[in-house]
C-alpha cells in the first residue's frame, strides 16, 4: 500500500479491527442484524451502541439494529430484509457463519447487494476454539460470495467500505473478512475515513436500484421459485457475467479510494524483489509479517518475494500475473486453513490450476515448482523466523509439499524444524510486555495506553493481547510497540525493552524474562520492598536478571491501590509507572494524559471512582522502588513447576501439566488425543496460586446461608458437619458454630 502524504492529513485515532470495521459498515446500512459470538461480537455491540445514542448513518437515518437468537435468525433477517429494499449487513464467524450458508447461498443466487464482515475463527472440529484461522471462510468459498480478505486495521477499515460500494455495483454479496483476534482486537493507529469520503464512494443511485428490485405489493414480482431439470443448470450459468464484471468493479472501487484517501490497494499486491526467484503466496494478517521478514531478507542478499492475495473470490489469474514476477521458480502458498482429505488446501490448489493452465496455455514461460504448507491454525503464531525457514525449504533439492510450520508433527512428518530465531524490528520501536490476570485491569490500562501514545503525531503504535479462553482469572499478555515508523508486526514480541510483571505469583511459573532484551526494564509489582525483593526471587529469575543486566524496579501495587480505595485494581499504578521508566513521553506531560484517559473511563461511574483512580496515579510514583542488586545468584528458592503433579495420571505428566505451564505450543502431534477425548477430574491439579488475598469465615456474623462454600470455585471454605463430641479434641483456631437451621437431626 503506498500513502499520499498530502492526502493522509486526516483524522488519526487509535482503535482495533473490529471497530475499524463497524465504523464504515454502521454508517452504509439501515439494518444491522447481529448475533455477537467471538470474536466478532464488539462489532455488533459498536453498532448497538451507537444506535442507542442516536448516531446517524451517512442518508441521516439512525439504523435499526436486530438482535436474534441465533446467527441462523440473524442471516434469515438479513436475507428478508434485504428484500425489502434495506441496505442490510451482519458480523459473524466460525459456526455462526456455517448456519448463515443456506441463506448465503439464496442472497447469492438472487444477486442482492450485502456484505458479510467475518473475524475468521477456527472451526470446532475436536475441539472448539474462539481463536482465529479462516476455516470458517474457506468453508463458504462455494455460496457465491466474493471474498476479500483485510490484513490489518487500516484495511479493515477501507475494505468494509470498497465492499458496500462494490457489492452495490456488482450485485455480487460480499464476504469481507480479517483475521480473527490477530487483526479483529489489534488495537492500531489508523486514518480515519470522512464522512464525506464514505459518502462519495456510496452511489445514491445505486442504492435507487437496490430498492427498486425489492419485493413491493406496489410492483408485485415473484422470486425464490422452484425450478426443474429443463432450467435450473441453464439459470445457474446466468450469473457468469456479474462475477466476470464484478472484477473489474472491486478494482474500480479501490481506484476510487485512493483518489479521495492516497492508500492505493491492488487485488493482488508483490512485494520483493523484482526479480524473485522464490516467492510466498498468502493472505491475512500474515502477509505483513512476511512482508517485513522480504524486506530483511533482501537487505541481506536473499531474492524473494510476496504475493498477498486480498481479493480471494472471484479469483482474477490475470491480476495474479500482472504482479507475480517473472523470474519465479519456485513458489510456497500458505493456507491458515485445514482440509482433511484433500490433495492441498483451497489456496495452494487454485494457485497450481492457474500456474498449470497458464503454462499449458503458453501464458507462463515455464513451471514454477508450487508447495503448500499449512499455518497459523486456531491463531499460532507465525513469526519472521517461520517465513524464513519456509523460504529455506524452497531452496532444498525436494523441497516438502503440504508442509505444516509452526508445530511438531512427530507423527505423519510434515512440519518444518530447524526454526532458528530471527529478530527483524528496528531499534527505533519500543516493545514492551505486561502479564497480567483477567480483570485486574491490565488489559484495560494498556488500551488507554495505547490510545495516549497514538494520539502524539510522532509515534505510531500498535497493541495486541493475548488471552486464555478461560478469559478472566487466567493470564493475560499485553504486547506493545510504539515507533516513529509505520509498524507492520502481527506477531507476538520476543525481545522486548520493557516488561512488568503485574502479577507476583507469576515468577514462580512464568519465563517473562525470556522475552527481555539485554539491558530492559524489569517492573515487577511485589509486595516485597526493594531491600527485601532480591532474596525471594527464584535462581532462575535472578540468573536472567543477571545475564540480561536489567534495570529493576518494584512496587506494592495492591498496597497503593488498597491505600486510594481501588482494592485490588492496580491497573492505573502500574501504567503510571511504566509511562516513568519508559521515557516514551515527558512524566508530568504523561501524567496529565493518563488523568484524562482516566476521566474519560470511569467517568459514567462517578466521580469517586475518578478521584481514586487520580490518588493512585499520584501514589503510584512515590511508592516507585529501584532494585540495586548483587552480581551473584543468592537465592536458595529453585522450585520445580513439575513438583505439583508428581502423583498424577500419566497424561496430566505428558500432557495437561504442560498447557497448564503454558508449554502447550511445544506439545508434539502424538501426545494429543486423536478424537479429542481427553480425561476427566484434571482440574485438581491446576493450582495456579494466584489470589492476593483468601477468604476467612467469621462464625459470629455467618448466617449459615451455605452460598460462600457453593459459589467459591477453589474450594477455600467449605461447609462441614460434625457432632459436638466429635469438636472435643479440635485446636482452638478451629472455628465451628452451633447449626441455626432447623430440620437437623441432634448433633451433640
Amino acid at each position: 500500500m503506498a500513502d499520499n502524504k498530502k492526502a493522509l492529513k486526516v483524522n488519526k485515532v487509535t482503535l482495533d479491527g473490529g471497530e475499524a470495521t463497524a465504523y464504515v459498515a454502521y454508517r452504509t446500512n439501515e439494518v444491522c442484524s447481529i448475533y455477537p459470538i467471538t470474536p466478532s461480537s464488539p462489532m455488533a455491540e459498536f453498532a448497538d451502541q451507537w444506535s442507542s445514542q442516536n448516531v446517524e448513518n451517512i442518508w441521516g437515518q439512525v439504523p435499526l439494529i436486530a438482535e436474534l437468537q441465533s446467527e441462523g435468525g440473524a442471516a434469515g433477517t438479513v436475507h428478508g430484509a434485504l428484500q425489502t429494499g434495506a441496505l442490510t449487513t451482519t458480523f459473524t464467524a466460525s459456526q455462526g457463519l456455517m448456519l448463515m450458508i443456506p441463506n448465503m447461498y439464496k442472497i447469492a443466487g438472487e444477486l442482492t447487494p450485502t456484505v458479510f464482515h467475518v473475524a475468521a475463527r477456527s472451526l470446532a472440529a475436536q475441539g472448539l476454539s474462539i481463536f482465529g484461522d479462516h476455516q470458517d471462510v474457506m468453508a463458504v468459498r462455494q455460496t457465491g460470495f466474493a471474498q476479500l480478505a483485510s490484513a490489518s486495521a487500516q484495511e479493515c477499515h477501507d475494505m468494509a467500505l470498497v465492499a458496500q460500494a462494490t457489492t452495490l455495483k456488482s450485485r455480487v454479496p460480499v464476504v469481507h473478512f480479517f483475521d480473527g483476534f490477530r487483526t479483529s482486537h489489534e488495537v492500531s493507529k489508523i486514518s480515519l475515513l470522512a464522512d464525506k469520503h464514505i459518502r462519495a464512494m456510496i452511489d445514491d443511485e445505486l442504492v435507487y436500484a437496490h430498492r427498486d428490485r425489492a419485493l413491493n405489493p406496489d410492483r408485485p414480482k415473484m422470486r425464490g421459485t422452484a425450478q426443474n431439470p429443463d432450467t435450473y443448470f441453464q439459470s445457474r450459468e446466468t450469473v457468469n457475467e456479474y462475477y466476470i464484471n464484478s472484477i473489474k468493479v472491486f478494482e474500480q472501487s479501490f481506484n476510487k479510494l485512493a483518489e479521495l484517501t492516497g492508500r492505493h490497494y491492488q487485488l493482488f499486491e508483490y512485494f520483493g524483489s523484482k526479480e524473485a526467484d522464490r516467492v510466498i503466496v498468502l493472505m491475512g494478517s500474515a502477509t505483513e509479517t512476511v512482508k517485513s521478514t522480504v524486506e530483511y531478507l533482501n537487505k541481506n542478499n536473499q531474492n524473494v518475494g510476496v504475493v498477498r492475495v486480498r481479493l480471494y473470490r472471484p479469483f482474477s489469474t490475470e491480476h495474479l500475473f500482472k504482479v507475480l514476477p517473472r523470474t519465479v521458480d519456485k513458489i510456497a502458498v500458505l493456507d491458515r486453513t485445514k482440509e482433511p482429505g484433500a490433495n492441498g488446501e483451497p489456496l495452494y490448489k487454485d494457485i497450481t490450476t492457474e500456474m498449470a493452465q497458464a503454462y499449458a496455455g503458453g501464458k507462463w514461460d515455464k513451471m514454477p515448482l508450487i508447495i503448500g504448507g499449512r499455518y497459523g491454525l486456531s491463531s499460532k503464531e507465525f513469526t519472521p523466523a517461520m517465513v524464513a525457514r519456509v523460504f529455506q525449504e524452497l531452496n532444498a533439492k525436494k523441497p516438502k509439499n503440504g508442509f505444516t510450520i509452526g508445530v511438531n508433527d512427530d507423527r505423519t512428518h510434515t512440519s518444518l524444524d530447524n526454526i532458528k530465531p530471527l529478530d527483524i524490528e528496528s531499534d527505533d520501536t519500543i516493545r514492551a510486555l505486561f502479564y497480567g490476570l483477567g480483570a485486574d485491569g491490565t488489559v484495560g490500562a494498556n488500551k488507554n495506553s495505547i490510545k495516549i501514545i497514538g494520539g502524539e503525531d510522532r509515534f505510531s503504535a500498535q497493541g495486541y493481547f493475548v488471552y486464555d479462553s478461560k478469559k478472566a482469572g487466567s493470564m493475560t499478555t499485553s504486547h506493545l510497540r510504539f515507533g516513529p515508523d509505520h509498524i507492520e508486526s502481527p506477531y507476538l514480541i520476543t525481545s522486548a525493552s520493557f516488561v512488568a510483571c503485574h502479577q507476583y505469583n507469576f515468577i514462580d511459573h512464568v519465563d517473562m524474562l525470556s522475552r527481555a532484551k539485554v539491558g530492559a526494564t524489569f517492573l515487577l509489582n511485589s509486595p516485597h520492598e526493594k531491600n527485601i525483593v532480591w532474596h525471594k526471587l527464584p535462581r532462575n529469575v535472578q540468573a536472567q536478571i543477571i545475564a540480561k543486566q536489567l534495570d529493576f524496579y518494584v512496587i506494592d501495587g495492591a498496597k497503593v491501590a488498597r491505600s486510594v480505595g481501588m482494592g485490588n485494581r492496580i491497573n492505573t499504578v502500574m501504567q503510571t509507572c511504566f509511562f516513568a521508566l519508559s521515557g516514551i513521553m515527558p512524566k508530568d506531560e504523561a501524567i496529565a494524559k493518563i488523568k484524562t484517559a482516566a476521566e474519560k473511563s470511569y467517568a459514567k461511574k462517578g466521580q469517586e471512582i475518578v478521584k481514586r483512580n487520580f490518588a493512585a496515579i499520584d501514589q503510584a510514583l512515590a511508592h516507585l522502588q529501584r532494585v540495586e542488586y548483587p552480581q551473584d545468584i543468592t537465592s536458595s528458592y529453585n522450585p520445580d513447576p513439575m513438583a505439583a503433579f508428581e502423583s498424577a495420571p500419566e497424561f496430566v505428566k505428558r500432557v495437561t501439566s504442560r498447557i497448564i505451564l503454558g508449554q502447550g505450543d511445544l506439545i508434539p502431534v502424538t501426545e494429543l488425543p486423536d478424537d479429542g477425548t481427553y480425561p476427566t477430574g484434571t482440574t485438581k491439579w491446576e493450582k495456579r496460586n494466584i489470589a492476593s488475598d483468601i477468604p476467612i469465615w467469621e462464625s459470629d456474623l455467618c448466617i449459615q446461608c451455605g452460598n460462600c462454600s457453593i459459589v467459591c470455585p477453589h474450594a477455600a471454605i467449605r461447609a462441614k458437619f460434625y457432632r459436638k463430641a466429635e469438636l472435643a479434641d479440635a485446636p482452638d483456631t478451629f472455628k465451628s458454630a452451633h447449626v441455626s437451621a432447623r430440620g437437623f437431626p441432634d448433633l451433640r
